[in-house]
C-alpha cells in the first residue's frame, strides 16, 4: 500500500528542519497541511524521503517554504520540475482584498462599463453599414434576394408571436383602464378612461410592449441561432463556397422583423383597446358602441402615423442587434448564452431610448 504523506522534524539553526516521507500526492496528503501550519518557524524542507509528488504536494511545499523563508533540499528531478513550474507562475496564491477607496473602484467599474457600451455601439453601427452595403448589392441584383428565407422568418417573427402578443396586449389594456378609472373616478371623469386607453395604446404602449416582446423572443433567437452557426463553423463554410453570410443569414432576419413590426404593433394596439373596452363595459358600464364612437373622436391620425413611423425603426434595431450579437460569438457555447442576453438587453435599451427620442420629436412638430 502506498505510504501516506508524513514528515519528521528536528531542531536546526533558525528553526525546525522538516523531512518529508511517503507520497506527497492529493490522495495521500491527509491532515499534513494542517500539521505543517501548526509548526513554529521552519528553516529547511528535505524532500529526499518523498516517494512521489504531484502538483498539489509541490504547492504545499512551495507555500510552506515561502511562508517561513525556508530552503528546499533533496528534491528529485520530478519534484524540481514541479517546484520550478510553480516558481515561474507569477499568480498570487491568495486573493487579496482590494484596499482602494470605494469611489475609486466605482469610477473604475463605471469607466469599464462605459467603454464596453461605446465599443458595442460602434460595432453595431459598423455592422449596420455592412448590412446596407449587402442590401444595395441585392437590390442591384434582384435574383440574389432570398424570398424563401424572408417568408420563413415572417412565420417565426410574426405569425408565431400573435398569441402571446395578443394576450399580453389585451391584459395591458385592462390594466391601463382599471388604473386610469381608479384615479379618474375621484373627479367624476370616468369617461376619460377611454381617452387614456385609446391614445396610450395606439401611440406608445402597444408598439413599445410589442418591441420589447419581439426583442426578447426573436432578437434572442437570432443571436442564439447565428452564434451556434459560428461555433459549428457554418458561417465560415458559407464564405468558403462564396455565399455571403450577410445576405444569406442577416438580411432575411432584419427584413422580416422590419416588415412585421408595424403589423404586430397595430395588432397589439387593437388588442389593448379591446381589453380596455371589456373593462369599460363590465367595470364602468360604458356600452361598446359608445366606447368605439368615443375612440373615433379622440384618436387623431397623427397617433397612427407616429406608430407606423416608429415600428420599422424598432424592427431594424431589434434585427441588427440580434444578428450582430450572434456574429460576435467566437469561443465556446457559454459565449452564445452571454451574447444572447446581451442582444436582448441592448435591443430593449435602444428601443426605449429611441422611443423617448421619437416622443420629443413628435411633440416638437405638433403631433401631440
Amino acid at each position: 500500500m502506498a505510504a501516506k504523506a508524513d514528515f519528521e522534524t528536528s531542531d536546526g539553526a533558525g528553526g525546525a528542519e522538516v523531512r518529508f516521507t511517503g507520497r506527497l500526492t492529493l490522495a495521500r496528503l491527509g491532515d499534513l497541511p494542517a500539521r505543517l501550519d501548526a509548526l513554529g518557524p521552519i528553516a529547511a524542507l528535505d524532500l529526499s524521503g518523498v516517494e512521489r509528488i504531484d502538483t498539489v504536494g509541490a504547492w504545499i511545499v512551495t507555500r510552506t517554504a515561502n511562508a517561513h523563508d525556508a530552503r528546499i533540499s533533496g528534491a528529485s528531478e520530478e519534484a524540481q520540475r514541479l517546484l520550478q513550474a510553480l516558481a515561474d507562475d507569477k499568480s498570487e496564491y491568495r486573493v487579496h482584498r482590494d484596499r482602494r477607496p470605494m469611489w475609486a473602484r466605482m469610477l473604475e467599474q463605471l469607466g469599464t462599463a462605459s467603454a464596453g457600451v461605446w465599443h458595442e455601439l460602434v460595432g453595431i453601427v459598423d455592422f449596420f453599414g455592412a448590412m446596407l452595403i449587402a442590401l444595395f448589392i441585392q437590390i442591384r441584383a434582384r435574383r440574389r434576394i432570398r424570398w424563401n428565407a424572408i417568408v420563413t422568418r415572417f412565420q417565426a417573427v410574426g405569425v408565431d408571436a400573435l398569441p402571446i402578443i395578443g394576450l399580453m396586449s389585451f391584459l395591458i389594456g385592462i390594466v391601463i383602464a382599471q388604473q386610469g378609472a381608479v384615479q379618474l373616478e375621484q373627479f367624476g371623469l370616468d369617461v376619460f378612461t377611454i381617452n387614456l386607453v385609446g391614445r396610450a395604446s395606439i401611440r406608445e404602449l402597444g408598439l413599445l410592449m410589442t418591441a420589447i416582446m419581439v426583442a426578447g423572443r426573436s432578437g434572442s433567437a437570432f443571436a442564439a441561432q447565428i452564434g451556434t452557426m459560428k461555433l459549428t463553423e457554418e458561417v465560415d463554410a458559407m464564405r468558403t463556397i462564396g455565399v455571403s453570410p450577410m445576405e444569406a443569414i442577416v438580411l432575411p432576419r432584419v427584413a422580416a422583423s422590419t416588415i412585421v413590426m408595424p403589423l404586430l404593433g397595430f395588432y397589439a394596439s387593437i388588442c389593448a383597446i379591446a381589453g380596455g373596452g371589456v373593462f369599460s363595459w363590465i367595470g364602468l358600464d360604458i356600452p361598446p358602441l359608445t366606447y368605439i364612437q368615443r375612440l373615433r373622436e379622440i384618436i387623431p391620425m397623427t397617433d397612427f402615423w407616429a406608430m407606423l413611423i416608429k415600428a420599422p425603426v424598432f424592427g431594424i434595431l431589434i434585427g441588427v442587434t440580434g444578428c450582430y450579437s450572434g456574429m460576435q460569438v467566437r469561443q465556446n457555447a457559454e459565449e452564445v448564452g452571454r451574447r444572447t442576453t446581451s442582444a436582448v438587453v441592448a435591443a430593449i435599451f435602444l428601443v426605449i431610448v429611441l422611443d423617448a427620442f421619437f416622443a420629443v420629436f413628435f411633440s416638437s412638430i405638433g403631433w401631440n
